[in-house]
């Protein structure tokens, strides 16, 4: 099964794209209209049913991820090494040090966030992306985290899946109703 890749599909820290109601145009296969499900990178939207390679395709996701975790972690380490036979002193190792740690566990915190819920602010989400690129270590981490549990996103794609379902369908038994039948039930002005 070839994976659907979305131009609105999130980053790996969640970012915006469309919800699933903004998704509600017809299939080209001529199948019924409504919302569709929105990918998950990885996963495309296996997520759905469950079905299509999906557990497989999160075993994959974790142990992916845990080993670029892990790989990133031994970079940062021979970084550091090389730090100290720079010779550049103790303030400046500690200083790298303190600043993997603040920055990996704020990308770690916003990744993580970004799995439940939508950013309030995209723009400050967005000036927020250096930063995560810094701590890249524990997004790689949340990511991690997050597949151990269900695909990373998952939660959050699904419900706003089924409140789009249910608006469709909504409108849809509102539009199929005989306006001309109710002009005549209508109570007469006195």
């Amino acid at each position: 099964m070839s994976e659907s890749k979305s131009v609105n599909a999130p980053d790996s820290a969640g970012a915006t794209g469309t919800t699933a109601a903004a998704a509600a145009t017809p299939p080209a296969d001529g199948g019924t209209g409504g919302p569709r499900p929105e990918p998950i990178r990885f996963f495309g939207t296996t997520w759905l049913a469950r079905g299509g390679g999906y557990a497989a395709r999160r075993v994959a996701v974790s142990a992916g991820s845990l080993a670029a975790a892990v790989g990133a972690c031994l970079l940062l380490r021979f970084a550091f090494e090389g730090l100290e036979m720079a010779k550049a002193g103790s303030f400046a190792g500690v200083l790298v040090i303190v600043m993997f740690a603040v920055c990996s566990a704020i990308a770690f915190r916003k990744t993580w966030e970004g799995f439940s819920k939508r950013p309030a602010d995209p723009a400050r989400d967005e000036s927020l992306r250096s930063l995560k690129a810094i701590g890249f270590i524990g997004s790689l981490t949340a990511y991690f985290l997050r597949s151990l549990a269900e695909a990373p996103g998952e939660g959050l794609r699904r419900t706003e899946y089924e409140t789009a379902v249910t608006q469709y369908e909504r409108r849809r038994t509102a539009r199929t109703r005989n306006p001309a039948a109710r002009r005549g039930k209508r109570p007469r002005r006195t």
